[in-house]
């Protein structure tokens, strides 16, 4: 994660900061544009790390909102790892929540908010069907992270230095 960092810093962006091991990470850069930030982050892990690896890039203001529209709220307060977040590069459209409905087997309830898809996994999500539809191939570039995650990234931003 060290490496992670120094490549962020050398980049030009401030303050970058990650979390624990998880592939996550909070900086700081001048206003941008997300899509470009992103495909340089992407060259950039490329070129020091020999492997590409999608990156997805959230203003903090998007990041509040993302947060702040969380569908499970009672379920996240109750157990964070079962409720996840499914943050898309593109956003997915409403009527795909139809589509993952016949993979909803073990009580999993879903709700897409602009264009991020939110389950509620009454049951472990590495035992769902729902988890095999989910991926990149089906939904597009896309990152799942657990309730627990978001809140703590959202507490990075939150504390960031202005």
């Amino acid at each position: 994660m060290s490496d992670w960092r120094d490549m962020m810093a050398e980049m030009g962006l401030q303050n970058p900061r990650t979390l624990i091991a998880t592939g996550n990470a909070v900086f700081e850069c001048r206003s941008t544009d997300i899509g470009k930030l992103e495909a340089r982050l992407e060259d950039a892990y490329e070129k020091r790390f020999g492997r590409r690896v999608d990156n997805i890039v959230r203003a903090a203001a998007l990041f509040r909102r993302l947060v702040g529209e969380n569908p499970f709220p009672k379920e996240s307060r109750q157990d964070g790892s079962r409720v996840m977040v499914r943050i898309h590069r593109q956003g997915i459209e409403e009527h795909y929540e139809d589509t993952l409905k016949p993979y909803l087997t073990q009580g999993e309830r879903v709700k897409i908010v602009n264009g991020d898809l939110w389950v509620h996994f009454k049951g472990r999500a590495n035992e769902s069907r729902l988890m095999s539809v989910i991926g990149s191939k089906r939904l597009g570039i896309g990152t799942v992270r657990n309730w627990n995650t978001v809140r703590k990234l959202s507490e990075m931003v939150d504390s960031r230095s202005e």
